[in-house]
């Protein structure tokens, strides 16, 4: 018996022992028949096998554990505790319900207090969340200091969990930091395990995204060997990322997580995580896979008896069904039945969401009357929550745009965007801005729908900026920039015109123009803005607009396989699609300098092959307020320290970082990655222009320049990297990250278009992802990525770019110069060289690429962020 009680004891931290020696007591004790070692033997055994992903034959050692304990009624009590959680991740949390009633009978002591522990991942399975944390509360209360650590740190592991769908995360994260203490201490390394897996979890939805990033690696790697636990994580965190509004990330992560679930028969997490794969999909603008995911997670959560989350299967249904029926007045009747049901089932916000959408639905079909029946059951509810306050909002809206008040529309709209950000969430990370917008982002549309419809162009370019860049805290400006003329300007104000920001917008314009691309269904405009008149100018289809940057990527990727074909047809697109997009601003914008704002796909188009654009100096930006603010910063120049060349790099180093220490001009870094042919002449290149340029690079290793008022400190090891050619690790380039004003990279890059923060430039020891980024304090002035797609961008909404040169741009970055499709070796370092030569004459780096693309005939770059200044 002690044998069997030390093989359960020790399944929490090592389940593999703890099933050897389960194995061998069993074996000892079938021999003999002692019942009662029999029963904890395999409990032990069911417990190892849960551990390591074996649903099913913990469910079997637990039955065998119960049927040995026939006549111990104490012992079988304890194996049916154990069965809860097996059941309810098996896919019946009702069963695992039904199970600990029986158990509880015979339970006296801590083990009524364990029982608590494992309830509350049943009633978290079934959407009770506040029962599970009441649960908990009397469990952890129980167990405090009677030695069993285990089950204590389950208990805060589970309530931490419980506080997360609550959206109590201060709790949530004390609660799992307590968990990973405890076990720790008590040598529970399995346990400890898991609390770290849950941290990228409640990191995401709160809204921390690199900290989720850096959690999930780390979890990652810790849960190998453990399929089961791991694919939960998974499932777990693409929920948290797609609360997060980052669905390509998501999804990615559900790929790999949904087939693992099957394998591993946890029908539980794998019903959710399907229904949470069909919200992906109609996210995504997929309602067909939509339809068909919703409706297996109907069956799934139906044959698990969870009633409560049915409902939600059946919203992504029938929201798929919109997407791709006619409207008809059935669908109205079946949403506002859904909406009843959600609401008997809990589910307040979701079914609000669901009568403001029959209210729209009915107003298209001429139902006036059941479309202001649902909007004041909408109105006249309690929210439950913020997003409910949102949707409460909208349809007070519409509510008064129907009785013709657009005043009061406006005003209502208003006051929806402000409780977007009333949360106090951290808004600087691009992850985070876009999940703001998405929350707001139907109230801002039906403010830029009323704004088209009123034809001024200052409101319609204000609500434009609404649906762009939400109210969040404006970016810190770092350090090492300096602003032009004052500080940052705010980001986002209830309409531009109210705070004169369009006469901000106007004075930092000087003689350049803005142009800023809106759209409404299929309905594409302008509004174009300069230093002396704004217009508003219809630019006809966005569909074919969007199609037309297709072809032209298309052609110019051919075009860098020397496809001779290709290269008339992207001309001829281009004519077409520059006539279309820049015809109608031709008087408006004449030759000067252009800022552009795209939407949508247009964030992917390279803008410089439109003959209206080619040769001309232009940047593209999220928002008119984003380029505003980064129109301000500007690199401090450093003292001079002459010195002689620096100390010669071994030859052909996979990758190579090279510093040239600026005075007075800004520190310059070049990186330049593996397996690309002319990456070391382009990086050597950089630092001969800018040498010869004035720069001046230290004379021996370990002698740094001098500091420069408001440089960050500088280390032994950075001293190192400003004489040395060094292996470009990740590490490097970060830490060089923290020094350089300017920063030139030369490597391959890769966007993934699903999951564009797993965006990357490969160097030496592996890829440097987007998300790498986020967490920096500090980022150059200047970015010049010289890799192909390293400028390509995915806008879950407007105003949210993501990638590399979004992510650079959110840490403070003023410009980045980076390539939008595929350019050859010889060709990059071609423009490249006549770009820096440019940059250093004076020339600003919007100013610098145009010349040398003209110059060169390379296109594929662009300049992102601001137009720059001269160095």
């Amino acid at each position: 018996m002690a044998a069997a009680e030390e093989a359960v004891a020790l399944s929490g931290a090592d389940p593999g022992r703890a099933r050897e020696r389960a194995e061998a007591v069993l074996a000892e004790a079938q021999a003999r028949g002692p019942a009662e070692a029999v029963s904890v033997a395999n409990r032990a055994l069911a417990l190892a096998a849960r551990e390591f992903g074996d649903l099913g034959l913990a469910a079997e050692h637990l039955r065998l554990a119960i049927a040995a304990a026939r006549d111990l009624p104490g012992r079988a009590a304890q194996a049916r505790l154990s069965l809860v959680t097996v059941r309810a991740d098996l896919g019946d949390p009702e069963g695992g319900l039904r199970v600990a009633d029986l158990a509880e009978r015979h339970l006296t002591g801590l083990d009524r207090h364990r029982l608590g522990v494992q309830r509350a991942v049943a009633l978290v399975r079934l959407g009770r969340a506040a029962e599970a944390v009441a649960h908990c509360d009397g469990a952890i209360a129980g167990l405090t200091g009677s030695g069993d650590a285990r089950f204590l740190a389950g208990g805060l592991v589970n309530r931490g969990i419980a506080h997360t769908y609550l959206e109590h995360y201060a709790e949530a994260s004390r609660d799992l930091s307590a968990c990973l203490a405890i076990a720790r201490e008590a040598g529970l390394d399995h346990l400890a395990v898991l609390a770290q897996a849950n941290i990228p979890f409640v990191a995401a939805r709160r809204g921390d995204i690199p900290a989720a990033f850096a959690g999930y690696q780390a979890a990652e790697q810790a849960l190998t060997g453990y399929p089961e636990r791991l694919a939960v994580m998974r499932a777990d965190f693409a929920e948290a990322l797609l609360a997060a509004h980052l669905p390509g990330e998501a999804r990615a992560l559900l790929a790999q997580a949904v087939p693992e679930l099957a394998m591993a028969g946890a029908r539980g997490a794998l019903a959710e995580s399907r229904l949470l794969l069909a919200e992906l999909e109609l996210l995504v603008g997929d309602p067909r896979r939509a339809k068909a995911g919703g409706e297996l997670a109907a069956q799934e959560l139906a044959s698990q008896r969870r009633h409560a989350w049915l409902p939600l299967a059946e919203e992504v249904i029938l929201r798929a069904r919109l997407a791709e029926e006619r409207p008809d007045p059935r669908l109205v009747h079946e949403l506002r039945q859904l909406a009843g049901r959600l609401v008997w089932e809990g589910w307040a916000g979701q079914a609000a969401g669901v009568r403001l959408t029959a209210a729209e639905l009915a107003l298209t079909l001429g139902d006036h009357a059941t479309a202001a029946a649902e909007l004041r059951l909408v109105i006249a509810t309690d929210p439950a929550g913020r997003t409910h306050r949102l949707v409460r909002h909208h349809a007070t809206a519409l509510e008064r745009a129907l009785r013709g008040d657009r005043p009061g529309a406006l005003a209502a709209l208003r006051a929806g965007l402000a409780e977007v950000t009333s949360g106090g969430e951290r808004l600087t990370d691009p992850g985070i801005r876009a999940h703001a917008a998405r929350a707001g982002g139907r109230l801002a549309e039906f403010g830029l729908s009323l704004a088209l419809a009123d034809g001024r162009p200052g409101t319609v370019l204000g609500w434009a900026e609404h649906c762009r860049s939400l109210p969040r805290v404006p970016p810190s400006v770092h350090e090492d920039v300096v602003p032009v003329e004052g500080p940052g300007e705010p980001v986002l104000v209830a309409g531009l015109e109210d705070l004169g920001l369009v006469e901000r917008l106007r004075e930092r314009l000087g003689g350049a123009a803005l142009m800023e691309l809106v759209r409404h269904g299929d309905r594409l405009a302008a509004v174009v803005l300069t230093a002396d008149r704004h217009a508003l100018r219809e630019l006809g289809s966005y569909t074919a607009a969007a199609e037309a940057t297709v072809r032209i990527r298309y052609g110019l990727r051919r075009a860098g396989l020397r496809d001779t074909h290709a290269h008339n047809e992207v001309a001829a697109e281009a004519e077409r699609l520059g006539a279309q997009l820049l015809g109608p601003l031709a008087g408006d914008i004449g030759d000067r300098p252009l800022v552009i704002i795209p939407t949508g796909a247009l964030h992917t188009l390279p803008w410089p092959v439109l003959p209206a654009c080619h040769g001309r100096p232009l940047c593209v930006a999220s928002s008119a307020a984003a380029w505003l603010t980064a129109t301000t910063r500007r690199p401090r120049t450093h003292a001079s320290h002459a010195g002689a060349d620096p100390v010669t790099a071994p030859a052909s180093p996979p990758s190579t970082l090279v510093v040239a220490s600026a005075g007075p001009r800004p520190r310059v870094v070049a990186v330049a990655g593996p397996d690309l042919r002319h990456a070391e002449a382009e990086a050597a290149m950089v630092v001969r222009a800018h040498r010869a340029g004035g720069v001046a690079v230290p004379s021996s290793p370990g002698t740094p320049p001098p500091p420069s008022p408001g440089s960050p400190p500088w280390s032994p090891s950075m001293a190192a990297t400003e004489t040395l050619r060094v292996g470009a690790t990740c590490g490097d380039v970060l830490d060089a990250l923290g020094y350089a004003d300017i920063l030139h990279v030369a490597a391959h890059g890769r966007f993934c278009v699903r999951s564009p923060l797993l965006s990357s430039i490969t160097l030496g020891d592996g890829p440097l992802m987007a998300y790498d980024l986020l967490r920096l304090g500090r980022t150059p002035w200047l970015v010049v990525l010289s890799a192909c797609d390293a400028g390509m961008a995915h806008a879950p909404v407007d105003g949210a770019p993501l990638g590399l040169a979004g992510a650079f741009l959110d840490q403070g970055t003023a410009c980045v110069v980076a390539g939008l499709v595929p350019v050859r070796d010889d060709e990059a370092l071609t423009l490249m060289t006549a770009f820096h030569a440019l940059l250093i004459s004076g020339r600003t780096p919007a100013e610098a690429l145009a010349t040398a693309s003209r110059e060169t005939g390379v296109d594929g770059f662009a300049c992102f962020g601001s137009l720059g200044h001269p160095l």
